[in-house]
């Protein structure tokens, strides 16, 4: 491992993998979680967004001061408004209104263009990922080209950089010795990226899915129809449609998550084992306990610890919050 590194960008990716104790002890499994909180830009996003600036450089698509637009749920905006300052680049930033006031308070705090809109769902031509495709229009007629939609969504770019990166990485510490992966999927880069690696590598391990309530994925994998059911608090995960970057994922199986869950893990990882991790975290860490069960004690399971509580804060560890939507509330609260 490079101990100095010339840039922000060259810190992005080999991340650890880090044991989870208490769910490692509770299925006699040992169940792992790739720590992509650690990269730069504070999350598993810096690998997409970096993924998809390569691509459009090596294609010629972008250069010097051109402007990169992009639809995101935060992270991604996080991570491709660190690279893009990194690099001599605009970012222009479609989020909606909804989300976190930390992820809004992030992105203006490192110079994005920022632009907020309302909540509305993919079908509907102001969502947010719609609405910047329209802007990423408009801004290329005024940069005499020079400007990229990332469009991660459908951008396999996307599902490539952690096929050729975060699948291999994952290969690699558990020198071959793995069983299941399972991650939710926003994108779906990861999940497609991650699984095509390790199924190339061996066929065997299994590849699953963690998807959140108010998601269509689950219904999708296991009864072949875009049904959804229940919401969630969560972030950046799950889906209505079937991405570019989806379609592409090799996947065996599936579970579904509820929110009550997924807190229940990510404050007993806080309590236990001072890891301070976002809520698509603790989606992928009770898939990861329910995985394990499924496949048995002594198998290895990996999962993506995708970000920090801190992304979070005004949810997870907002009493009145918690109590209006009957969830469970730390007990140092």
């Amino acid at each position: 491992m490079n101990s100095i590194y010339n840039n922000f960008v060259e810190a992005i990716g080999n991340t650890p993998l880090i044991r989870l104790n208490g769910p490692s002890k509770e299925t006699g499994c040992n169940i792992l979680g790739k720590a992509e909180f650690l990269n730069p830009g504070g999350s598993v996003k810096d690998r997409a967004a970096l993924a998809i600036i390569k691509e459009a450089e090596e294609n010629n698509i972008i250069k010097k001061g051109g402007t990169i637009v992009e639809g995101t749920a935060g992270n991604t905006g996080i991570g491709l408004t660190l690279i893009a300052n990194s690099k001599g680049y605009k970012s222009i930033i479609v989020m909606p209104e909804t989300q976190t006031k930390e992820k809004i308070d992030t992105l203006r705090s490192i110079g994005a263009d920022l632009r907020l809109v309302p909540a509305k769902p993919y079908k509907d031509p102001d969502n947010y990922i719609k609405f910047s495709e329209k802007l990423a229009k408009e801004i290329y007629k005024k940069n005499n080209g020079n400007t990229i939609w990332a469009n991660q969504f459908d951008n396999t770019a996307n599902l490539n950089g952690h096929y050729n990166n975060t699948g291999k990485e994952i290969w690699n510490q558990t020198k071959g010795k793995i069983d299941g992966f399972i991650c939710s999927s926003g994108t779906g880069g990861t999940i497609a990226g991650v699984g095509k690696a390790l199924k190339e590598k061996n066929n065997k391990v299994k590849i699953y899915l963690s998807d959140p309530k108010g998601s269509a994925l689950y219904n999708f994998i296991k009864f072949n129809e875009l049904k959804i059911e229940g919401n969630s608090i969560t972030e950046g995960i799950g889906n209505s449609r079937i991405t570019a970057n989806f379609k592409e994922a090799p996947i065996d199986g599936a579970y579904s998550i509820n929110d009550h869950e997924a807190l229940t893990e990510i404050y007993k990882l806080i309590e236990n084992e001072g890891l301070c991790l976002g809520t698509s975290s603790g989606i992928n860490i009770v898939g990861a306990i329910k995985l394990a069960k499924e496949l048995g004690p002594g198998k290895t399971i990996v999962t993506i610890l995708c970000d920090k509580s801190d992304r979070y804060h005004s949810k997870l560890f907002n009493k009145e919050f918690l109590i209006i939507n009957n969830l469970p509330i730390p007990n140092w609260l």
